[in-house]
């Protein structure tokens, strides 16, 4: 061999392992996608953090198993301290203007996700956004949502037929004049009017700095009115707020109805075990405490694999199940997914077994889970089916 073809076949040997270098370095790049989501403000951080949690659970499982085409898969959190206006401008000036990050999943803000659905913000960026902690249906109609949890109407819905089974003919609704508010609130004043119900509407000021004064009014307004039961579509502070001036109102012992938005950690911590028991607490996703269901069952060997500290939660079954949808999608995307191709390839996934749990995208209708789970706080704090 002649000293010029050596020098070839080393150049050519250079250029090949050049080459794989860059193949691996490619293959080795991970998927990203990002959540706006707030895990220091109180309101939120429960959820967020259990959604987040819930999420690299599920990524830990697929990553261990090689990734997606080689491509370990991987989440990072933005925090919007439950901002509407910060998580506008987080997604328009920090998310999509970074080529890495693929999708959006597991939002939560209500004002953030309505003020972005409301600006097509998905739809005009071909983005997906799997699952956020959202059941408004301005939100999930928009385009490139793909939700997860059912929605809210489905839990008003199911709260108002509890409410009618266990006889309770007089039924008030308060809810607050902000996010969800006022739509659920003629939702459940619509549905208790076809079961047969009386009912009345009280809307509250959402300001965030007259909470306790606003709810203490609203308490004693339907005190008034002497229903049997009272349904709160409201979140957060405000309804324990909303609670605890019912338990010292003289409508003390009514029935207290409330949606998934609420926890029932908060519940008890602001009125005590004792005052919290019976609350019944709508869930917009399965009971993630049983493993009847493979989702669960998957769900809860993965926490126990990947985060053996952590509790089981809504939350983090909910982040686990956002995650499985990203992964079929990612997998539907093919060996280069871009963010129009993870899109198109949810709008078209027709029906999504996540383990004896469905959702379904198609012919542009993209339903979540439809069921509803009632639980009950207990006398010691938990909760049960």
């Amino acid at each position: 061999m002649t000293m010029a073809a050596a020098r070839t076949l080393g150049q050519a040997a250079v250029v090949a392992l050049l080459a794989c270098a860059a193949v691996r370095s490619h293959a080795a790049e991970p998927l990203l996608l990002a959540q706006v989501a707030s895990q220091t403000n109180a309101s939120a951080a429960t959820n967020s953090r259990g959604m987040l949690l819930g999420m690299q659970a599920a990524f830990d499982q697929v990553n261990a198993r090689g990734g997606i085409n080689g491509r370990p898969v991987s989440v990072v959190n933005h925090d919007d301290d439950l901002n509407p206006g910060r998580m506008v401008d987080i997604v328009t000036k920090t998310v999509l203007p970074d080529p890495k990050v693929l999708a959006l999943i597991g939002f939560v803000n209500t004002g953030g996700l309505t003020a972005l659905a409301k600006d097509n913000a998905f739809g005009r960026a071909d983005i997906a956004m799997i699952a956020p902690l959202q059941g408004d249906k301005q939100v999930i109609a928009a385009d490139n949502v793909f939700p997860f949890r059912a929605g809210y109407a489905d839990e008003v819905n199911a709260l108002v037929q509890h409410a009618k089974t266990m006889n309770h003919r007089r039924i008030a609704v308060v809810a607050y004049s902000i996010a969800f508010g006022p739509a659920m609130a003629k939702v459940a004043e619509e549905a208790a009017r076809r079961e047969g119900m009386e009912v009345s509407v009280t809307m509250v000021d959402g300001a965030p700095d007259a909470i306790e004064k606003n709810m203490a009014a609203a308490a004693a307004k339907v005190a008034q009115a002497q229903p049997s039961a009272v349904l709160m579509v409201c979140a957060g502070r405000y309804a324990t707020e909303l609670a605890k001036a019912l338990r010292a109102s003289p409508a003390g012992n009514v029935q207290l109805y409330a949606m998934s938005v609420v926890l029932a950690e908060n519940m008890v911590k602001a009125l005590t075990a004792p005052k919290a028991r019976g609350i019944i607490i709508a869930q917009a996703v399965p009971f993630p405490f049983q493993s009847g269901v493979p989702l669960v069952y998957e769900y809860q060997r993965a926490m126990k694999a990947s985060l053996p500290n952590e509790p089981l939660s809504f939350a983090t079954l909910e982040g686990y199940a956002a995650g499985k949808i990203a992964i079929d999608a990612l997998r539907r995307a093919g060996p280069n997914p871009t963010r129009e191709k993870i899109a198109q390839a949810l709008a078209a996934a027709g029906e999504i077994n996540l383990g004896g749990v469905y959702v379904k995208y198609a012919g542009g209708e993209r339903l979540g889970w439809r069921h509803v789970e009632l639980t009950m706080i207990s006398a010691d704090g938990k909760l049960l089916r």
